[in-house]
């Protein structure tokens, strides 16, 4: 077992390295100007031009400001903006050309709103979605089982950014019957932060369950059919035992899969979500440094989405090799 998280640790940091160096790659070494976005158009003269790039370290070889860069995440940066000397401390993403803060600061002001929007949206389809399949995969070719199926079918066939404006207009706006989104840290105030995210996890995390639902419908009928479970029938075991201990353990595999890829691309920035509900997390972050062009914010918020995605993947191995031993063999 110990061989085996090794194995996929070791490729986790691989990754990670590979895409620190393809994204300032993407971001720095491309044919783009910084200096010249943050200077503006109007009122840049040359030496104001020269000063930011040499603040900010742009003046330097591709070569030692990504050196920098990489070192600056481990013991931190200094960089001086406005005449001032201001310190970033490790892990140290680079500095906002926009906002003259941190990028490290910014994620982490953002970062617990769409940690807490994926962490109800993760109750909602492990919960509902896996119960709804499971029982659908029970009653096999029924009434009950063709009506979950088609009622699912239907829902994901609606866009999901249609689904989040019309229940926004109608039932956050124009007939306040669910609370608009908000969010208030959980710290200041558990029910303003629980009514803030109401919505949202209602929506997406409804909206998710039809996927779900029949991820676990088709992995539960496969299981369903194996020896082992008709050997368990066949030894006077409840239906209830045999469906819920022993047939959802292998049933849940696939499910975990698209699970674990599902929270790490929502942690990434749910950016739908977060813009129609006015949440300021992850996703609102990006857009608003995409319209001001502010590289260091995009580029740190695709490192840390690709450590979020590294780790999922990471601890979904681990979570094969838990749930079914025979992964640990191959």
């Amino acid at each position: 077992m110990l061989y085996f998280v090794a194995r996929r640790l070791v490729s986790a940091l691989s990754v990670v390295l590979v895409t620190l160096i393809a994204t300032f790659t993407l971001f720095f070494v491309a044919p783009t100007d910084p200096a010249a976005a943050i200077c503006g158009e109007r009122n840049c003269t040359q030496q104001r031009y020269n000063d930011i790039k040499e603040n900010l370290h742009l003046d330097r070889p591709k070569v030692q400001q990504f050196a920098e860069y990489t070192a600056g995440i481990f013991v931190g940066r200094t960089f001086v903006t406005s005449g001032l000397e201001q310190k970033c401390d490790a892990p140290c993403l680079g500095f906002s050309f926009k906002n003259n803060r941190p990028v490290t600061e910014m994620l982490k002001t953002r970062l617990p709103v769409t940690v807490s929007l994926v962490a109800g949206y993760a109750v909602l389809v492990l919960t509902i979605g896996v119960f709804v399949g499971s029982m659908a995969a029970k009653r096999r070719g029924t009434t009950g089982d063709r009506v979950l199926m088609s009622t699912t079918l239907i829902l994901s066939s609606i866009p999901y950014y249609i689904v989040a404006l019309m229940i926004s207009l109608y039932l956050t706006i124009l007939y306040p019957i669910l609370p608009r989104g908000g969010y208030t840290p959980i710290s200041e105030s558990p029910g303003k932060w629980f009514a803030g995210l109401l919505t949202p996890w209602l929506v997406i995390g409804f909206y998710n369950c039809t996927q779900y639902a029949r991820y676990s419908r088709g992995s539960m009928v496969e299981t369903l059919s194996e020896d082992y479970i008709r050997t368990a029938r066949a030894k006077g075991l409840s239906d209830r035992v045999v469906t819920y201990k022993h047939a959802l353990r292998s049933g849940l595999i696939p499910v975990v899969t698209i699970f674990g890829l599902d929270i790490a691309g929502s942690l990434a920035g749910a950016i739908f979500t977060e813009r129609i509900f006015d949440l300021p997390g992850l996703g609102n972050l990006v857009l608003e440094s995409l319209t001001t062009y502010d590289l260091p914010v995009i580029m740190g918020t695709v490192l840390v989405a690709s450590v979020i995605l590294v780790t999922m993947n990471f601890l979904v191995d681990v979570a094969y090799s838990l749930i079914d031993p025979r992964v640990r063999l191959a």
